[in-house]
């Protein structure tokens, strides 16, 4: 055989094993979420050094009914995994309909996945009963014990709104809402923010779902 046959079978056989170890070496591609609302910098000693860490806000406990008349609480909705936060109130002209049935689609995709819940927060608990939130989650198709619509504490549901996850106010008329969706993390952490009448912004929403849980699985 020629040298510049030789050769040419060397790279040949060579360019495999490089792809091979180009990949093993930088193919690992991770996505990191983002974790929102820091709180404060804390100084925490590792192996004999001082390190400043980033502190995010929690979010603070809650008790309310839900459509089937059951309490929830905000540690129930975090401790299963995730869950996916929004505002709204049932006589909702506007942004409220067209969130929900992006919501829809958020509750069929992890319809088999027991980490992944949505939780709908009333703001108008004054006209929001339990059987109004029942009839409501009817119309969406809201499984029970997965896609939970809360009522009750509005002092509450202000708080959570406004000084907690600072969520910016839909211009629709009615009480104080949002069209804003918020991912909530085991930890009761906020991942995610998305504008939940946007199709493009909730694909994201889901996807950033599946990077979540892909972490819980991979640590």
């Amino acid at each position: 055989m020629r040298p510049q046959q030789t050769l040419v079978l060397g790279l040949i056989l060579l360019v495999p094993v490089l792809a091979f170890l180009f990949l093993k070496s930088f193919g690992t591609n991770r996505y990191a979420l983002p974790t929102f609302l820091p709180e404060r910098v804390d100084s925490t000693q590792v192996a004999g050094k001082w390190q400043r860490d980033t502190v995010y806000h929690q979010l603070g406990e809650f008790r309310l009914a839900s459509q089937s008349g059951r309490e929830v609480t905000a540690a129930e909705l975090s401790k299963r995994g995730l869950y996916v936060a929004s505002f709204f109130f049932t006589s909702c002209p506007g942004a409220c309909p067209r969130l929900n049935s992006q919501l829809v689609r958020v509750q069929e995709k992890f319809r088999q996945e027991p980490r992944v819940q949505l939780a709908s927060f009333s703001v108008d608990s004054a006209r929001d009963s339990v059987a109004a939130l029942a009839r409501y989650a009817e119309e969406y198709g809201a499984i029970a014990g997965k896609w939970f619509f809360l009522t009750g504490n509005q002092a509450a549901v202000s708080r959570l709104l406004t000084q907690e996850l600072r969520a910016e106010s839909s211009p629709d008329p009615g009480p104080a809402h949002s069209q804003q969706l918020f991912l909530i993390d085991r930890a009761g952490h906020v991942r995610g923010r998305y504008d939940g009448t946007s199709e493009k912004d909730v694909n994201r929403l889901i996807t950033e779902i599946e990077v979540l849980l892909y972490t819980y699985d991979h640590p």
